[in-house]
């Protein structure tokens, strides 16, 4: 599928992570002009640096992630918590707050975040992870219908069982038990391809998707309505 994304200066976070490469690979193809970040935006100032340093920003693409806890809710530390929403949760609404009075002056933008579908579907011993990703979305849920008389769009992917390199690189792909649970949880049968999902994003970046007000959209191949 082709969105015309020519001209659109797209900066998208952690571009070397999670979605980052597949994303940066489509939108690409589709015209688009990239201002790719590396690394976490831990450092509470870093948000903000990095809009100054982007300048004219068309659409931010909030690609945030971190190798996901698994520890048994008794167990969950104050330092986990803290560590999975400093990663996750405190770069979202500071890159909003950074990007806003532009695309507000222009009364035009688009915000994307990456998230997951663990925010929609328990997960055992995935409590803090989950929580993270919960939050990502309630906030997109509430500035996307508080911004959109501004006709500044703002929208969600959440993922789970999608081909990328952070939750399931080639060894996890490769395991025989990983592939039974495939098959057993996923109604698709197989990851959701990183092109597949890339391809929403940038359906999402496009003018053919400004109706789209606050959404969260499941990738996940049926796992979330199973």
């Amino acid at each position: 599928m082709n969105f015309d994304l020519h001209g659109r200066r797209i900066l998208i976070t952690q571009a070397d992570e999670f979605m980052g490469p597949a994303i940066c690979k489509v939108l690409k193809e589709q015209g688009a002009n990239l201002i790719p970040h590396i690394g976490l935006l831990t450092d509470p100032q870093a948000p903000k640096r990095l809009v100054e340093e982007a300048g004219e920003v068309d659409v931010l693409i909030v690609n945030l992630a971190l190798p996901a806890p698994t520890t048994r809710v008794q167990d969950v530390s104050d330092s986990e918590w803290e560590e999975v929403f400093s990663a996750l949760v405190h770069p979202l609404p500071r890159l909003v707050r950074a990007v806003l009075p532009q695309m507000l002056e222009r009364r035009r933008g688009k915000i994307i975040v990456i998230g997951s579908a663990s925010a929609l579907r328990g997960i055992n011993r995935a409590s803090t992870y989950s929580a993270a990703r919960g939050a990502q979305l309630a906030f997109v849920q509430a500035i996307g219908v508080e911004l959109a008389p501004q006709n500044i769009h703002v929208n969600a992917i959440a993922q789970n069982f999608v081909d990328n390199p952070t939750y399931f690189p080639p060894e996890v792909q490769a395991n025989p038990r990983f592939q039974e649970r495939l098959k057993r949880e996923v109604p698709l049968g197989r990851l959701v391809a990183a092109e597949e999902d890339a391809a929403m994003v940038a359906y999402l970046c496009s003018d053919a998707a400004n109706c789209f007000v606050g959404q969260v959209f499941p990738v996940a191949g049926g796992w979330v309505v199973r």
